[in-house]
């Protein structure tokens, strides 16, 4: 049962690569896992602070030097359960304890964070970190390269969104590069 339904209905998350983090949560999320949600979104870039340069580009981002990380930035249909279960879902597709790191992509822009959008995703985000901290203490989750979650929970802030060719880039080159991949499927009790 919900605590509430106060959770804003926008969601961020930066989890490696966008196009796979898009993927996951468009496809599997929206469509398989949790098809009442109805997941609508758009690649692009959040900084860390807020302070970051304006409407950077790809290029930009990819040089590691702007601050920025790529995100996923959805709006879904639900209320406090549907934001955790995409916070939960967050977690399977890939590495949050390899700081600034998903498989061969290194750098700032490849960070593992939550940006939060009020309150009330903040809480449900540390709780689901916390949570998943555990679950790796006692072993009932091995999936990782490491045994500690460095995923990041900061405010929202401006969302740019990324070049055309880069929205729905899995869906439109399904031969496209891609290194996220299901750590595990159901998250453990």
């Amino acid at each position: 049962m919900s605590m509430s339904s106060s959770v804003s209905n926008r969601a961020t998350f930066g989890a490696g690569c966008y196009w796979g983090t898009e993927k996951f949560f468009k496809e599997d999320f929206g469509k398989k896992l949790f098809p009442t949600s109805n997941v609508q979104g758009k690649v692009g870039f959040m900084g860390l602070t807020g302070k970051e340069k304006e409407n950077p580009s790809y290029r930009e981002v990819c040089s590691g030097t702007t601050g920025h990380v790529e995100v996923y930035e959805l709006t879904f249909e639900g209320d406090d359960d549907t934001y955790e279960a995409l916070c939960k879902h967050f977690f399977t597709f890939h590495d949050p304890t390899t700081l600034n790191r998903q498989g061969n992509d290194a750098g700032t822009q490849y960070g593992s964070v939550i940006f939060y959008h009020d309150e009330a995703q903040k809480e449900i985000a540390t709780r689901v970190k916390d949570e998943l901290q555990g679950l790796i203490k006692s072993s009932k989750v091995n999936a990782y390269s490491t045994s500690t979650v460095t995923t990041a929970i900061v405010p929202s802030n401006t969302f740019y969104a990324a070049e055309a060719e880069h929205q729905e880039y899995l869906k439109n080159q399904p031969w496209g590069y891609c290194n996220h991949q299901y750590r595990f499927q159901q998250w453990p009790n």
